[in-house]
């Protein structure tokens, strides 16, 4: 994009700074070219709505971004003129990530290292914000959405993947680990998808997104616009009345429409690898999987997620898993702290592989493996990551900051279900099976009356029905009952 008029002076000092944006911090310019603001508001009837306006830079988050959001958001949300908040972001991206090369260069000096735990203690605290907002937020996550947009949309109540959508956490590549609420979000997912994207940084694009629980609903990008108009013309916009509206503008899968890699065998291979709680065991796993599994293309997949594996920085891959399994236990503010106390220890420079990883990978742009130190899994010791990046750095005592959410923001424990809007999960349709769900009424259950269930609760949403199927193709057995004629599901444990 272009950008407002600076000084020499100030250009220079931008330039040595290596920042990502340099005039979107000048209040001045905002007034003269708002248009060059780095993030747009917009009012349109009862919506209020966020654009991410760097489109040049992938409407990557920095600094001045997040003084911008953050006092309009917690306007919208303490309104009563705005009842429904939207993110979305200009050009082919809703946000890929987060000012890490500014987080870096700040980071590598005790003078400047507080800023770089203060970008970090406030981007997460906007994350929770946006999580926690007592109203409807649609979040369009149509175009690239990584790393730092993740965290601006994955706790959205409503969150619209487009056949454009590319989601990742990447942050394993630049030797970092996954943050913005990751270990919340990450460790919920079905099976053990979640450790898979988190370690590897792999991506999932277009319908995938929808279908693995990322986003809520899947919408063609040409009709964004007009369901973005039929949204602020609601008279009442509940959640339910949103959820219908957004359903109504759904695109249903084409024939010819491949589906999501990561189903069927290759899936139980996944869920099979990542389940262990230690990386060389998940290594060890990949590692007979890509050499004895009868089926070639799970035998391929193995190899390569072990090749992508190997390239990733040994350190980071243990933080990471770390991380995922203890914040499936934690709410998401008490997560999120986690994160932020990883982040500290990541910016007191406790290991050299987040400054090596940035450099090679954002500024250097190389293809090789970085120099990561150590360089083999074997040499980082689980103790020390737990000590280093689990207990040395926390608020307690005094060597990392307290994420302090707004007051009227009181109960950490009652955010609204990211998932009420989504497809169901493995876990609810595993408790249909066996009886345990509340909605239920039976201990047995046949195929065609678990799709009229769910097809019952959903109110016909686009997706059930293939989740439903592909779920039961994994995980159940089918048991004959000749007196009645039927056949039951059995949940395979």
């Amino acid at each position: 994009m272009s950008r407002p008029t600076t000084t020499a002076a100030q250009r220079t000092a931008a330039i040595g700074r290596h920042l990502m944006s340099t005039s979107a911090s000048s209040s001045t310019s905002h007034k003269d070219a708002p248009d060059e603001a780095p993030v747009l508001f917009e009012s349109n009837g009862a919506v209020r709505t966020y654009v991410l306006n760097r489109p040049k830079k992938l409407n990557a988050l920095n600094e001045p971004m997040l003084n911008l959001l953050r006092p309009q958001i917690e306007e919208w949300s303490q309104g009563k003129l705005a009842k429904v908040i939207v993110g979305r972001g200009i050009g082919r991206a809703f946000c890929a990530g987060g000012d890490v090369e500014s987080v870096v260069r700040y980071a590598s000096s005790p003078e400047t290292r507080p800023k770089a735990i203060d970008f970090f203690h406030r981007e997460f605290e906007m994350d929770y914000i946006l999580a926690a907002v007592p109203k409807p937020y649609v979040c369009v996550m149509d175009g690239i959405t990584m790393g730092g947009g993740v965290g601006l949309a994955v706790n959205a109540q409503f969150r619209i993947a487009t056949e454009k959508t590319v989601f990742a956490m990447p942050e394993t590549k630049i030797g970092y680990s996954p943050d913005v609420g990751a270990s919340y979000f990450l460790s919920r997912v079905d099976g053990e998808i979640g450790t898979y994207l988190g370690l590897t940084g792999a991506t999932i694009t277009g319908r995938a997104v929808f279908e693995h629980g990322f986003a809520t609903h899947f919408v063609e990008s040409r009709r964004i616009p007009a369901l973005l108009e039929h949204l602020a013309a609601l008279e009442n916009p509940t959640y339910q009345r949103i959820n219908e509206l957004i359903e109504e503008a759904r695109s249903e899968r084409e024939p010819d429409e491949p589906s999501t890699a990561i189903i069927g065998a290759k899936r139980e291979a996944l869920d099979s690898a990542f389940s262990h709680n230690t990386v060389e065991k998940i290594v060890a796993t990949l590692t007979e999987i890509a050499t004895s599994h009868k089926d070639e293309e799970v035998r391929q997949w193995a190899q390569n997620t072990l090749e992508e594996l190997d390239k990733r920085s040994p350190t980071s891959l243990k933080v990471a898993l770390a991380a995922i399994r203890r914040g499936k236990q934690m709410n998401l503010l008490d997560a999120l702290q986690m994160e932020m106390n990883i982040a500290t220890a990541f910016c007191n420079g406790v290991t050299p592989d987040f400054k090596t990883g940035v450099f090679a990978v954002l500024v250097d742009k190389i293809k090789d493996r970085p120099n990561w130190s150590p360089s083999r899994l074997e040499d980082v010791e689980d103790s020390e990551i737990l000590q280093t990046f689990f207990s040395e750095y926390t608020p307690e005592k005094g060597t990392a900051p307290k994420l302090t959410p707004p007051p009227y923001l009181t109960n950490a424990n009652k955010l609204i279900d990211p998932m009420q809007y989504a497809l169901p999960t493995e876990a609810e349709i595993r408790s249909m099976v066996d009886g345990s769900h509340k909605a239920s009424g039976a201990t047995e259950i046949t195929l065609d009356e678990l799709l009229a269930k769910f097809d019952s609760l959903r109110k016909g949403k686009s997706g059930v029905r293939e989740k439903i199927l592909e779920v039961v193709q994994r995980k159940c057995a089918f048991e004959d009952d000749r007196h009645m004629d039927k056949q039951w599901l059995k949940w395979k444990h």
